[in-house]
């Protein structure tokens, strides 16, 4: 039977050869094997072998753009020769769809079926049921690999459990009972040995494995790249369908050619390290924050002198304060890092998509300065779509040579993290730790990587240990990581570098700290920071009224301040407050007051945060008089500078960090009223301990952590920053540091019992969870995934468990539509507006898009995820997992909702003067 034939039959005169006794053509082929298909279409779709061949091409072309580093890595877990690697795994990856040669699966396309039949294969009733050609590839070909590998059976089921996962998860033994038909009558066992024995001769890979086994991590990793060769080779207008030319060998080539084209119009091109001079660190420098002249600070200059002496894989762990230029630092590390040990690229992880925006572009100017050629970078988030910053690079042309642009292919769920360098959240690199659909991709795209993750103190107990985990999975394919903090509790310090296999106490240094732990072992270095003025701190009670009195009074002498508060509901209400106060005066007029937290629409939000960096960021201009009012998204990666702070109470380590956006910048022309720094603390007066419920602190914040805050820091009467960092973090969070002895009764009774009973149950809850959820890398590969169900993402639907990051109560994403009174929809008041129940323009959606905003609270939850997606949103990939909030006159009009929304105060539930009790609170 004739099957298509394209127009590249000339490559088949190239007089390739054959292993003696294969068929060289597709026309030598037993009729049943030549036949059966593996993908349909109008015509006469694409055979199997065909498809068989175009993945391993892909795989083969895939390997060879990996610096040498990841073929040596694969080398030497496969046990094989690093000259042979690119073949055999070529060969193992290719064999991922054998189970499509089985009646169930043969007999979902009627045309396939028909042929199948007239090609004498039967079809017998029983054997329809096991369909699914994943699970038989995982049951059936281990035999058949043993065969044509001489691999040890061991070896040769970790393979085959790798290559059948493509599409998504790894089949638990009990599923694998499923994976072979039953009766399937004569003629599919000869179908498929004559299809593996010609497929096996025509990529003839060299020798054979001398592995007897696997590990997790590299069956993952071999489950990865098999996901995403096939992912490429089954795109019809990278591979056209049919038999190309008949010659199996130069079918082969011509695939292989084809792999070529496809990796470039994706923007995959071939790895070239950054580095390739032996420059010093103050060029380095120069270049990396584009500042030619500029002088490296202590932190990156006995950083590099620890880089330069790193022996293989490493592990950095920088603690500084703020501004000491740990972010260069990382930067610096990569460079140095990549050209010792050839890795693959960067991800620099960051603990919110607002602060992952905030690092991209300082990203791009340091690729920029590097780049050898062209580079694909990735932002990498859910909310990555409505960044200006990648939307630019999406529109270049990455088929040119420009320095920098941000493939669409690479963009799509699941594959950023496969482009060599990204920007994102944490999330996405925890994610691969966990059961989701094709964690293993993402897997893939770490591996061989230096991975920064920064702001390490921002995590609880539970996404701390997913962490931890993560640098087990890293350490094992062959990663080195940086890691970032403020400062670090002794304890968690120890549990990181313990995870990257260091058995000996880490070094005890002055802080600020460096330590790099490598295959030398470890050493660490105590460098100089500069000096911050000191902070005078006064604590005052926990009400909105002493906040709003305390800053309209330093108000008067003129200058700029912050009020950074623990929930979105007491911003509001402060802001109000100071807003009408401010009005009853006469400094209405001449003062500047924002609101900025995390409940307004994205684009209000991004809107926001630029007028906050452009009023209170270096080199712009300062307004005489201004106040922001805001939530712990000023907390973090924003380079902002106030001449006066207040905050509500918050963990110490978070505490300081609010304090390191007082007198942050240069400023020989602050008020004369502000030129000693000076904080304020809500609910940091001596002998009255806050209240944890009405505040609703005690939501956001453990209990035990803020009344030990609490208790230690109404001892002090001024900061001196960086020295005092490291001394008050240690002594909060280790439970052997005495509080003060004459400390309160009932405050010592509820700090050292009450809260410490429900702090230990809930950090003991959280390490369960994570290790209930997270995957092992050093278990045994079949049994890893016992109790570890199928699960999905946060923000997408699916089967199985919602695998979280994060804890905290379920949210959703909402985005707010304009009501008119005709019914229809508008994105804003006073545009065309749409009909809901019809299919949405690519504009409107993204419109839309751009407007969405996250939202816990539970009773919302519950009432919107019961509501029917209007066509408009179900129908768009941008929309379907989001929910409709209808609002006229500034109000939601849904039933049950009672919410309001407004340019000025964002999001408000209820009146707006319901305390949040929710983790949302702290967005």
């Amino acid at each position: 039977m004739d099957l298509k034939e394209g127009p590249t039959e000339a490559i088949c005169q190239g007089g390739l050869t054959m292993e003696q006794g294969a068929p060289g053509r597709f026309t030598s082929l037993p009729p049943a094997a030549r036949i059966v298909w593996a993908k349909s279409d109008d015509g006469a779709g694409h055979g199997l072998l065909a498809h068989l061949l175009d993945v391993a091409a892909v795989a083969e072309v895939l390997l060879a753009h990996e610096p040498a580093a990841t073929r040596d890595m694969a080398a030497q877990a496969l046990g094989l020769a690093t000259e042979a690697t690119g073949r055999w795994l070529a060969a193992l990856v290719g064999l991922h769809d054998f189970g499509k040669a089985i009646p169930g699966f043969q007999a979902k396309w009627q045309a396939g079926y028909e042929r199948d039949l007239a090609a004498g294969l039967p079809f017998v009733t029983k054997s329809l049921a096991c369909d699914q050609h994943s699970l038989a590839t995982a049951a059936l070909l281990t035999p058949s690999l043993q065969r044509l590998s001489g691999a040890e059976r061991q070896w040769c089921c970790h393979v085959v459990q790798a290559v059948s996962a493509h599409h998504g998860y790894h089949f638990s033994r009990s599923e694998l009972k499923r994976g072979t038909p039953l009766r399937e009558g004569p003629g599919w066992q000869e179908a498929r040995q004559s299809l593996i024995h010609v497929y096996w001769s025509v990529l003839a890979p060299p020798g054979r494995p001398n592995a007897s086994a696997l590990d997790l991590p590299m069956v993952n990793w071999l489950a990865g790249l098999t996901s995403v060769a096939d992912w490429i080779a089954s795109n019809p207008e990278w591979f056209p369908l049919g038999e190309r030319c008949d010659d199996l060998a130069a079918y082969y080539a011509d695939a292989q050619t084809l792999a070529q084209n496809a990796l470039q119009q994706i923007g995959w091109r071939p790895h070239r390290p950054l580095l390739t001079s032996s420059d010093e660190v103050h060029a380095l420098l120069a270049r990396i924050v584009d500042r030619p002249g500029i002088q490296p600070r202590p932190l990156q200059q006995v950083g590099d002198e620890l880089l330069k002496e790193a022996q293989g894989p490493a592990l950095l762990l920088v603690e500084a304060p703020m501004g000491e230029g740990k972010t260069e630092l990382a930067f610096l590390a990569h460079l140095r890092l990549q050209a010792l040990n050839h890795h693959r690229g960067l991800y620099v992880a960051l603990p919110t998509q607002a602060t992952g925006n905030a690092l991209f572009k300082r990203a791009e100017t340091f690729l920029r300065a590097f780049a050898p050629g062209a580079l694909d970078v990735q932002l990498v988030h859910g909310g990555a779509a409505m960044n200006e910053d990648l939307a630019a690079l999406r529109d270049i042309d990455h088929s040119r040579n420009e320095t920098l642009s941000a493939s669409v292919w690479f963009g799509q769920r699941r594959r950023p993290l496969l482009s060599p360098y990204g920007v994102g959240t944490v999330d996405q690199t925890l994610y691969a730790v966990l059961n989701v659909k094709h964690h293993f991709v993402r897997m893939w795209g770490l591996s061989n990587r230096v991975v920064v993750l920064d702001e390490i103190h921002a995590y609880d107990t539970y996404t701390l240990n997913l962490i931890i985990t993560l640098l087990r999975w890293l350490k094992a394919l062959r990663c080195s990581v940086v890691l970032m903090s403020a400062t670090l509790p002794r304890a968690r310090c120890q549990e990181l570098l313990k995870a990257w296999g260091l058995t000996t106490p880490a070094p005890q240094l002055a802080y600020p700290r460096l330590m790099l732990a490598d295959d030398a072992g470890v050493q660490g270095r105590h460098v100089a920071a500069r000096p911050l003025a000191p902070i005078a701190l006064h604590g005052l009670d926990s009400g909105i009224e002493a906040l709003a009195e305390v800053a309209l009074a330093q108000l008067e002498a003129g200058g700029c301040g912050a009020l950074i508060v623990n929930t979105v509901a007491r911003a509001q209400a402060l802001y109000l407050m100071l807003k009408a106060r401010l009005s009853e005066s006469d400094r209405s007029t001449d003062t500047q007051l924002l609101l900025f937290h995390a409940r307004f629409p994205a684009d209000e939000r991004g809107d926001l945060e630029k007028s906050v960096l452009s009023l209170f960021g270096a080199g712009g201009v300062r307004p005489a008089r201004a106040l922001l009012v805001a939530t712990q998204v000023a907390e973090q990666s924003l380079d902002i500078d106030f001449d006066f702070l207040l905050s509500d109470l918050a963990p110490v380590d978070l505490l300081l960090q609010r304090a390191g956006r007082l007198h942050r910048h240069e400023r020989p022309q602050r008020p004369a009223a502000h030129r000693d720094a000076r904080l304020w603390v809500a609910g940091l007066l001596p002998g009255r301990l806050p209240e944890m419920k009405q505040t609703a602190w005690g939501y956001v914040y453990d209990p035990y952590i803020l009344g030990r805050t609490w208790a230690l820091l109404t001892r002090e009467s001024v900061l001196h920053l960086p020295q005092d960092i490291d001394r008050l973090v240690q002594a909060v969070y280790d439970i052997n540091h005495e509080l003060p002895d004459d400390l309160d009764t009932e405050a010592r009774k509820f700090v050292e019992i009450d809260a410490y009973g429900e702090y230990r149950a809930e950090v003991k809850s959280q390490l369960q969870r994570a290790f209930d959820i997270a995957l092992d890398p050093s278990a045994e590969a079949q049994l890893a995934y016992d109790g570890k169900p199928h699960g999905h993402e946060e923000d997408e639907a699916g089967l199985g468990l919602t695998n979280t990051t994060r804890l905290g109560p379920e949210s959703i994403t909402l985005i707010p539509v304009v009501v008119d009174d005709q019914g229809r929809w508008h994105v804003r008041e006073g545009d065309a507006g749409f009909d809901p129940e019809q299919p949405l323009d690519g504009l409107t959606a993204r419109a839309l898009y751009n407007r969405q905003l996250k939202v816990s609270r539970k009773g919302v939850v519950q009432r919107c995820k019961a509501m029917r997606l209007p066509v408009a949103f179900e129908s768009h990939p941008l929309l379907r997992q989001a929910f409709a909030l209808r609002i006229q006159a500034g109000r939601t009009i849904d039933p049950g909702l009672t919410m309001s929304l407004s340019p000025e105060l964002g999001l408000q539930f209820g009146d707006g003067r319901e305390a949040d009790k929710t983790q949302e609170g702290a967005a």
